[in-house]
């Protein structure tokens, strides 16, 4: 199973992986604790560069994420390693939880946003004040949509440090090329 591969992802899914994930480190480390008791005090997010470029990059996170599952759909097939069965498992439950993460969490802040009457504050001065159609949704009430962000936000930041982990060891001890094929060829 020590065999190298040459595979390596195309040059357009390396940059969706890697400017997604200095993105999502960004925005996480700029996530403002207690969001919704600084807007219950009155404090208003235009005022707060770290909710205006957290929100920003959210938003950013989530094209990019689009842009890149069309890719995905017109790309060649991703190279594809040998691994045994329970790590081929594990590395596409891993994939997929991703995907889903990285789509669900700026939903997830959209529906905290429009569900408590919060802004959407964004770079460049760009503001939606009221989200009515989150409002007035039957899903506007079925959570804490505030906690739900948060929760995802954070199983996506312990889920992409175990990807990273998992590519660490294979490049290591497995020294299969799996990590290579996601980096800058030499």
């Amino acid at each position: 199973m020590n065999k190298l591969s040459t595979a390596h992802y195309d040059r357009l899914s390396k940059a969706f992986h890697w400017v997604t994930a200095i993105i999502l480190i960004i925005a996480f480390i700029l996530g403002p604790g207690g969001f919704g008791r600084l807007m219950h005090q009155g404090i208003d997010p235009a005022t707060r560069s770290d909710i205006v470029w957290h929100e920003t990059l959210g938003i950013a996170i989530f094209v990019l994420t689009l842009l890149r599952l069309i890719w995905v759909a017109f790309r060649k097939p991703a190279p594809n390693f040998e691994m045994t069965g329970w790590m081929h498992v594990a590395a596409n439950f891993m994939h997929w939880a991703l995907w889903a993460l990285l789509l669900l969490t700026p939903v997830t802040a959209l529906m905290a946003l429009g569900s408590e009457a919060h802004p959407l504050t964004l770079l460049g001065g760009t503001r939606i004040d009221r989200m009515p159609m989150i409002a007035n949704s039957p899903l506007a009430k079925l959570a804490d949509w505030g906690d739900v962000h948060g929760f995802f936000g954070d199983a996506i930041v312990w889920l992409a440090g175990f990807h990273a982990v998992a590519a660490i060891y294979h490049h290591v001890v497995l020294k299969d090329g799996v990590l290579a094929s996601m980096l800058p060829r030499k």
